[in-house]
């Protein structure tokens, strides 16, 4: 066996995916390896706008970032959950919050129990969490004097994904040592074993390495054409194929920025809306078996006409995809990362929540020499298989539990043949119990207990939940009346977005 030491490794593609993972295992391993990342000069950034979980804040903070710099340099804004419009039953008023903050007194007690016992007339997660208040009034998640990276309110970002690529690059290549080559890769080299060799590029001649990371999208030009390993569709679990996305001004410069990621159901799809400082990126997602692209477009113009009264906007831009992931993301001394891994609809914005995770596995499991990289990549692909079917189960749980009629997009997603058994059989425990942290028990875990029982109850799970022996309705009160004190100081307390993003944008935030 090839026991070569790991020194030289080579990320193919930038983007998101490429510069966190490049400067992920720069930061943490630049004085024994070199990285270098070659991207395609014919490859434009992407605009789309996308939406992050809370981790980001650690991954920015764990290569050395300031939060001030990537929020003025990546056009972001401030995320604490999202809010799910028309889910349920499509009729006026049909809302529910799945935001960032566990509830209050979360594991402590039955709060579903005693919220089922006697305060339904409170929507569940307004009812445990102070954070749907701040999300409805458009509070900012943290005060001017809260220093960087640090929360008043459990917080991700909105971003622009081609800002963020640029601002990423930037840092690696100035901070952290990353060596960057702008050139075409026109063929791979391989070794007797069948390992990567070096990539032929058309002006550099061989880049050799002995880790090779595809970051190169959809494509997947390493693991998915060079080496074969196949996309496991998982067409039959989540309909959705296609995308219509588009930049939309806003109607006022200091128009208010919404703290949640907007997901609005349609008649077969959904529509993304997402709220950064200079614009709102919005999307319609759908499935193009039961709606054509000229309906999609319609109904996304329609929807922004309806919420900024906008009926002059750019040609939408098309994004076809196949929704699944690959058999295996490590193959010999290649690993996958981002959309050459797979990709599925971006309803809980789960596509660089993955990247991170991956590019953060890789990180800390690197291997010191070739030897060792056969037993990485098998705990690697477990991991991962699970963590994405993880992701699925939880996607798939928003359609299940609607209770539309008004399409056979989502009567489809209620049959039982589409539901993954797992989820089929988490679903009859539920009708008794309500999600537990035991019912989650793997260090591979995507979403915590706490989110499979704030978009349940939020779409109205009809589950009969009984309080546990120990458990006493006072208590649950208490942590209700916590929630909602928390919520009463807060509101006055905290700016709204577009008041404290001006604020960093001159000031920029106190180091911790």
């Amino acid at each position: 066996m090839d026991s070569s030491l790991i020194q030289q490794i080579v990320v193919v593609g930038g983007g998101s995916a490429g510069w966190l993972t490049a400067g992920l295992i720069a930061a943490d391993h630049g004085g024994r390896v070199q990285v270098t990342l070659i991207e395609s000069p014919d490859v434009a950034p992407n605009g789309v706008g996308e939406g992050t979980w809370p981790s980001m804040r650690y991954t920015l903070r764990r290569i050395g970032v300031l939060e001030s710099d990537f929020l003025r340099a990546a056009d972001a804004s401030f995320k604490q959950g999202s809010r799910f419009d028309g889910w349920v039953s499509g009729s006026p008023g049909d809302h529910y919050y799945h935001p960032f903050v566990l509830p209050q007194g979360f594991g402590e007690t039955d709060l579903v129990a005693h919220w089922q016992g006697g305060h339904r007339d409170v929507p569940f997660a307004d009812l445990v969490s102070f954070q749907p208040h701040l999300c409805a009034a458009g509070r900012a998640p943290k005060q001017a004097a809260t220093p960087q990276f640090a929360a008043v309110a459990n917080y991700g970002y909105h971003l622009d994904a081609g800002k963020f690529g640029a601002f990423l690059k930037a840092h690696c290549l100035e901070k952290l040592g990353v060596r960057y080559l702008s050139d075409h890769v026109v063929g791979v080299n391989s070794l007797d074993n069948g390992d990567i060799a070096s990539l032929q590029t058309a002006a550099h001649g061989p880049l050799a390495g002995q880790l090779f990371v595809d970051c190169t999208g959809m494509q997947s030009m390493l693991l998915g054409a060079h080496y074969g390993v196949p996309l496991l569709s998982q067409k039959h679990v989540l309909f959705n194929d296609s995308a219509l996305a588009v930049q939309v001004p806003y109607p006022q410069p200091d128009s208010p920025i919404a703290s949640t990621t907007a997901a609005t159901a349609q008649h077969a799809g959904w529509i993304w809306d997402i709220g950064l400082p200079t614009r709102r990126g919005i999307g319609h997602v759908y499935s193009s078996a039961h709606c054509s692209d000229d309906q999609a477009e319609n109904a996304l113009r329609a929807y922004i006409l309806a919420s900024s009264g906008q009926d002059d906007i750019a040609t939408p831009r098309k994004i076809g995809f196949s929704p699944g992931y690959r058999a295996r993301f490590w193959h010999r001394n290649c690993v996958a990362v981002g959309l050459s891994s797979g990709f599925i609809e971006p309803l809980e914005a789960s596509a660089l929540a993955l990247v991170e995770m991956a590019a953060a596995a890789i990180s800390d499991a690197l291997p010191f020499e070739r030897a060792g990289m056969d037993i990485v990549a098998r705990r690697f692909n477990a991991d991962f298989t699970y963590r994405w079917e993880r992701v699925i189960e939880f996607l798939k749980l928003h359609y299940v539990l609607s209770r539309r009629a008004d399409s056979d997009f989502w009567i489809g997603h209620r049959q039982a043949e589409s539901i993954p058994e797992r989820l089929r059989e988490l679903l009859q425990l539920w009708r008794h119990r309500a999600p537990a942290r035991s019912d989650f028990g793997s260090t591979s875990e995507v979403f915590p207990a706490a989110s499979y029982q704030y978009i349940l109850y939020g779409m109205g799970f009809e589950g009969s939940a009984s309080a546990r022996g120990r458990d006493h309705a006072g208590l649950a009160d208490e942590y209700f009346r916590e929630a909602a004190q928390l919520a009463a100081r807060m509101l006055p307390a905290l700016p709204d977005n577009r008041s404290l993003l001006a604020h960093i944008a001159r000031h920029g935030l106190p180091s911790i």
